[in-house]
């Protein structure tokens, strides 16, 4: 199954608002699920042993899509684990995945989807409280 982005409107279920980041989208469990071929259940157990990470905003658990296109990315656990370990919470390891990181050239994320586990690690412990 193919998932096409599309615009919230007031007759989703889900529908919080704009679930929008900058130029990332949010997605609910649901979504998450069709997309991956997997039940809600398993997309809330992904998030629950930190495999996937999600955030609720307005309300409602999202999860930002750049962590999800492609597949579960195996080097997410890692390095999300070392952010929190750090002293950083949950939402601040997310904005620094997605956000755009001058050292890297690019998002963390998508450093670590191209295989730049490495750089990103090492970024990522310089950042520890």
């Amino acid at each position: 199954m193919c998932f096409v982005a599309r615009e919230p409107t007031a007759l989703d279920p889900w529908h919080a608002g704009a679930v929008t980041n900058a130029s990332n989208e949010w997605w609910p469990v649901p979504d998450v699920a069709d997309y991956l071929g997997i039940t809600p259940t398993k997309v809330r157990q992904l998030l629950e042993e930190r495999l996937l990470l999600g955030s609720r905003r307005s309300g409602v658990l999202l999860i930002p899509g750049k962590l999800v296109e492609g597949g579960v990315l195996k080097e997410l656990p890692g390095t999300a684990t070392l952010l929190m370990d750090g002293g950083f919470s949950l939402d601040e390891t997310l904005d620094w995945l997605l956000g755009d990181n001058d050292e890297i050239g690019t998002a963390p994320i998508e450093a670590l989807r191209a295989g730049r586990k490495k750089v990103v690690r090492r970024i990522a412990q310089g950042l520890a409280v």
